[in-house]
């Protein structure tokens, strides 16, 4: 099961400063050589996963979110290669298995 406050806090500290800590450990925000999007790997459970900034040039609904100021980050599982949640202005939403769960950032409560 993921940690969606572990995501929603992650998410924020990725979007407004150059590290962000997680579980205790410092994890610099990387920017990719093209958009200069902000990337960051990091464990949690056990598991590697990868926060991205999300690219506004993108047509989908969450590059339209994003061209409209909105903060939106997507999370990969590294080893299976597939995105598993996403965070929009601090509100996470678990990809899958037809319930949504969603929290904000702080909170730590599953909506």
């Amino acid at each position: 099961m993921l940690d969606t406050a572990l995501l929603a806090s992650v998410a924020h500290q990725m979007m407004s400063s150059n590290t962000v800590d997680v579980n205790g450990k410092s994890v610099p925000v990387r920017r990719t050589s093209k958009h200069r999007l902000g990337t960051l790997a990091f464990t949690m459970d056990g598991r590697e996963y990868q926060a991205i900034e999300q690219n506004a040039e993108k047509p989908s609904r969450w590059g339209q979110l994003a061209r409209e100021g909105h903060k939106v980050v997507q999370f990969k599982d590294s080893d299976t290669n597939r995105f598993v949640a996403v965070a929009v202005d601090g509100e996470v939403t678990i990809y899958g298995g037809g319930k949504r769960s969603k929290v904000s950032a702080g909170v730590g409560e599953t909506r």
